[in-house]
Order: C-alpha cells, then sequence, then structure tokens
C-alpha cells in the first residue's frame, strides 16, 4: 500500500518581498505569491492530483491561503483542512522584522550567516532548525504521517523551515544537507511513501 504526500511552501508574503525575517508574524501573500500558488495547483492538476483525503496548514495566513487557491485550482476546495500552529515557520526571536540587510550590519555577516544556515544555532530569543524540527516532527509522526502510510492522499501547505524538519526525516539528511536544501515558494514535492514509512517516489512539481 502505497499513499501520496504533496509538501508545498507557501507563496512569496509581503515580507519575503521585502527581504525580512519572517518567522511567526503573519504577512498576507503578494500578487506573485498568489500567481505562484495558481500555478503550484496547476501542477497539481497536470499530475492527476486532484482528490485529496486531508489538508494541514499552520496557524499562519500565507501557507492557509496558499492552500486554498491549491485546492481552488483542482477543484476541491471542500477538503477538510486541519491548521496547527504546529507546523509554522521557524521563530526567528529577535531577528523576526529586521531586514536581513540590516540585520547582517548590526550583528555581522558571519553570525547572521551562522544563525541562518547552520542547524542547531539558535538566534536570540528563537528556534534552530534542530529546535524547529523538535517542534514539528512529533505533530506530523502523531498526525500526518500515519495516514499517509495507510495509502491516503495528505497535502501539507507549511514553511521553508517546517517543511525542511519533515524532509529531512522522510529522505534521512542530515543536518547539515538539511540546511543547504531549497524550497521554491508555491512548489508542490510529491512522496509516495509505503506502509512503513519509506520514501519509494519523489517528484518536484515545477
Amino acid at each position: 500500500m502505497v499513499g501520496t504526500l504533496v509538501l508545498t511552501r507557501h507563496g512569496q508574503s509581503e515580507w519575503n518581498k521585502l527581504n525580512l525575517f519572517t518567522g511567526w508574524k503573519d504577512p498576507a501573500l503578494t500578487e506573485l505569491g498568489e500567481q505562484e500558488a495558481q500555478k503550484g495547483g496547476q501542477e497539481l492538476k497536470k499530475a492527476g492530483l486532484t482528490r485529496f483525503d486531508i489538508g494541514y496548514t499552520s496557524a499562519l495566513q500565507r501557507a492557509q491561503r496558499t492552500l486554498q487557491i491549491m485546492l481552488k485550482e483542482v477543484g476541491q476546495e471542500d477538503l477538510e483542512v486541519i491548521k496547527d500552529q504546529a507546523l509554522n515557520e521557524r521563530d526567528y526571536g529577535e531577528l523576526t522584522g529586521l531586514n536581513k540587510d540590516s540585520a547582517r550590519e548590526k550583528w555581522g555577516d558571519e553570525q547572521v550567516h551562522i544563525w541562518r544556515r547552520s542547524f542547531d544555532v539558535p538566534p536570540p530569543k528563537g528556534e534552530s532548525l534542530k529546535l524547529t524540527a523538535d517542534r514539528v516532527l512529533p505533530y506530523f509522526n502523531e498526525h500526518i504521517l500515519p495516514k499517509v502510510k495507510e495509502g491516503k492522499t495528505v497535502i501539507v501547505s507549511a514553511h521553508g523551515n517546517s517543511l525542511r524538519a519533515a524532509i529531512m526525516q522522510l529522505e534521512n539528511l542530515t543536518g547539515e544537507q538539511i540546511v543547504k536544501t531549497e524550497l521554491g515558494t508555491g512548489v508542490p514535492i510529491v512522496y509516495k511513501i509505503d506502509e512503513e514509512g519509506k520514501v519509494v517516489d519523489k517528484k518536484i512539481l515545477e
């Protein structure tokens, strides 16, 4: 028995456009972000993914809106969608709301690079990717993965770092490997997963 798991990062948000650390703040999608979500939905339709059993998203509107747009594109706006802050983006702490260039001026290029690209060094009062994974994976393993292992088709719209946590586990990546993994905005990643939780196929729909 093989289930299907679709993971998608939200489309461009207003704060992505301004090059700000966003974290748990809740800006809306830009016009481009809405278009990215539409394209993602069209790619799902082309791939024959038009009937999902359940959807999951974070407590933040950029991920919720992305999923809403994609489901409209595939003609399944009535899908049951569960929202939970366990799937929220990484909390950037004192970096939240700062322009990335301003943060470099304040703390230095090297320190900001470490906070952004190391696995287990958190910014002040924020989360590292490891701490984000510690929050995301229990929820993923309790609520989402079991449904996929049962053979269901599940879609998750979330954030770069919360999705990295799931991808790290699914693909058996190291912390060093996952921080180098880039996820396109509004781009669905489709995993086929067997009843033991092993990935048997992966496609990026772009």
